[in-house]
């Protein structure tokens, strides 16, 4: 731990280091990822051990912590509330995005395993009559199963990205599994929010419109992510007031995973800590 690392704005996240033992990482944003970054490194996520270290800093210290942004994990809150209680809670958008993103792919992994069965059934019955079993391909060349499985990518842009084979394929998508459509228009919504709102009180009011669009289109996926938004609103919103994410934090746990491939893995864990903190801290 290197308390003198904290700053006014801090990021809480966990990592794994090797055979999935996780980690709570917490890092000062004034740091940029380079040295003075690491505040503390501590193993496990268990939010009464983590506090317990994080509260051997000074107490005057880390009331001077002004906003702490993190994923929406209970135990995360917990540990931030315990160990910095005049900071402000953040919850990563990119987190809640990625939750809109799942559920889409949930529904078109859905679609393709319908696609499988049915294909399973076609070529059955193609048996028993004692017919070659011909596949249905669309304009582009795309069995149904492959439009499925190839469309995995194009889900996660907008349109305005995709390149011409992409809009092509996605224009079949949409034409035969409309749902997939409506589930791709929601998760760009929920990006705009975030891209294009500044106002704390403008971004509730977007999110409530928002949550009543994902009620009506009774998608049980994005369903659950209404619910968890909805629970989560106050430290979702606050994310309005600076437009702080927890990318520094990614951005660290990324060095630590290029760090540790190149030295092929952690064998001496302890001293794989003390060579990050010469480093980071």
């Amino acid at each position: 731990m290197h308390q003198n690392n904290v700053g006014e704005y801090l990021s809480i996240d966990e990592t794994s280091l090797s055979q999935g033992e996780l980690y709570t990482v917490v890092t000062n944003k004034s740091g940029k990822g380079k040295k003075g970054t690491l505040v503390a490194m501590i193993k496990g996520t268990e939010s009464e051990f983590v506090s317990s270290i994080l509260k051997k800093i000074p107490e005057n210290m880390r009331n001077k912590v002004k906003e702490v942004t993190m994923d929406m994990a209970a135990s995360m809150q917990k540990i931030v509330r315990s160990c910095f209680p005049k900071a402000t809670h953040v919850t990563d958008r990119f987190h809640v995005q990625q939750l809109a993103f799942e559920a889409l792919q949930e529904m078109r992994i859905a679609h393709r395993w319908e696609a499988i069965e049915q294909e399973n059934k076609e070529l059955e019955m193609s048996k028993e009559i004692g017919k070659p079993f011909v596949d249905h391909k669309f304009e582009n060349g795309d069995t149904r199963k492959q439009l499925l499985a190839r469309s995995r990518y194009l889900l996660f842009k907008p349109d305005n990205k995709w390149t011409p084979s992409q809009r092509f394929r996605a224009e079949i998508l949409f034409e035969n599994y409309p749902d997939l459509h409506k589930a791709h228009k929601l998760c760009m919504e929920l990006g705009d929010i975030y891209n294009k709102t500044n106002l704390k009180g403008v971004a509730l009011t977007k999110l409530a419109k928002w949550y009543d669009i994902v009620e009506k289109s009774g998608f049980k996926t994005f369903r659950v992510i209404s619910l968890t938004i909805q629970n989560h609103y106050q430290t979702i919103l606050n994310y309005f007031e600076r437009k702080s994410t927890n990318a520094s934090a990614e951005s660290f746990n990324a060095k630590i995973k290029a760090f540790r491939s190149q030295f092929r893995g952690v064998r001496n864990i302890p001293f794989f800590l003390y060579r990050l903190s010469k480093i980071y801290a």
